[in-house]
């Protein structure tokens, strides 16, 4: 079901004013709708993040690179399902 505008508002207030950890987004065309999607260098070092997690621990400074692209991961997929409504209402 598409967001109303006062609804597409609230979310986009709730956006931080720059995602983390730049050149880690690749932005795509898909059926008409931009999306954006984490690079596979990015994807790989998460990857590699998760299964270090697993086996030993993560330093701090490797947490908190975790929590980063973490937020990335929640802000894309904010950010393309309002592209996906947009798209829809347009249409």
């Amino acid at each position: 079901m598409p967001l109303t505008l006062a609804q597409f508002m609230l979310e986009i207030g709730k956006l931080p004013n720059s995602l983390p950890l730049e050149g880690a987004v690749n932005i795509e065309l898909q059926e008409g709708v931009l999306v954006l999607r984490a690079l596979k260098a990015t994807q790989e070092q998460v990857e590699k993040l998760l299964q270090k997690q697993k086996i030993a621990g993560l330093s701090s400074t490797e947490k908190t690179e975790l929590d980063g692209y973490e937020k990335i991961d929640n802000h894309l997929s904010l950010i393309n399902r309002l592209s996906r409504n947009l798209t829809q209402i347009q249409n």
